[in-house]
């Protein structure tokens, strides 16, 4: 076999996995018929491991989108909207080569390198659980991390299907906890809104410009949300805050209808 052609080969393996793992297919996950008391489920343990062999390409591309992985997981820090996989893809491959198991404390990220260890918490009740980042995805526009069962049942988002987070990446001498129990279970005190970006623009012209446009096209509250960078300010247009996870969904895709392709949700 020709390198070109092993090249090929691992390239049509690694696609293979990422829509395995990545809620390409059409039938609707769930969560275990009989589920197991996972309380005491213990948080993943941060330790130093080399890159997966597999799962790691500088880019791929999944449904027509590409996806570049990040060289390294240090600082990263954001937040936005978790999901969770669970019984539909127990017991197969994840992107890194591992088996999907979802009574395990493990995640599936679109950029982050595998494996990485992050800590997640929701921001509606402030609870924490920290897991291993060990597959590719979710594909799902506005989705930011896709938990196993067991890690979404611990944050508490399971019956909902989604729920708002912030990902902290952490290294094996970082400040965590390794408890079962969460961190906290106190609300978070600091507002927390979720909206969907339409735009963002170097200059305040163009930004109002958008805002006025999208008002003669949809009936939501739109903001001028302005950033502070080295660079110059960015002033960021949003719709919003939206009641819900679910409502952003059905906007965002109004509004590519429309012609906003780049319109996506944003948690701050």
């Amino acid at each position: 076999m020709t390198r070109m052609q092993l090249k090929l080969l691992l390239a049509a393996s690694f696609y293979v996995l990422l829509v395995a793992c990545g809620g390409g297919t059409v039938t609707p996950d769930r969560a275990p018929t009989s589920p197991r008391d996972v309380s005491s489920v213990p948080n993943a343990v941060p330790r130093d491991e080399p890159k997966s062999k597999y799962g790691n390409p500088a880019h791929y591309e999944v449904f027509g989108k590409r996806y570049y992985t990040l060289n390294s997981s240090k600082g990263y820090h954001e937040k936005g909207v978790a999901s969770w996989y669970g019984k539909k893809f127990h017991g197969r491959r994840t992107s890194s080569g591992e088996t999907y198991d979802m009574y395990a404390m493990t995640a599936a990220h679109k950029t982050l390198p595998l494996p990485t260890y992050v800590e997640v918490t929701n921001l509606a009740n402030g609870k924490k659980i920290i897991v291993k980042v060990n597959d590719r995805g979710p594909f799902h526009d506005n989705r930011l991390i896709d938990l196993s069962y067991t890690a979404a049942k611990k944050l508490g988002i399971i019956s909902k299907g989604t729920g708002m987070v912030e990902v902290r990446a952490i290294t094996k001498k970082g400040n965590y906890s390794t408890s079962s129990v969460p961190v906290t279970n106190a609300a978070n005190n600091d507002y927390v809104g979720l909206y969907l970006q339409v735009g963002a623009f170097g200059t305040l012209t163009s930004a109002e410009q958008l805002k006025v446009k999208l008002q003669r096209q949809i009936g939501d509250a739109i903001l001028i949300a302005p950033l502070k960078k080295p660079e110059g300010n960015l002033y960021r247009v949003r719709v919003g805050p939206l009641s819900n996870v679910e409502y952003g969904d059905s906007l965002a895709r109004q509004l590519v209808d429309l012609g906003y392709y780049d319109a996506h949700i944003v948690v701050e």
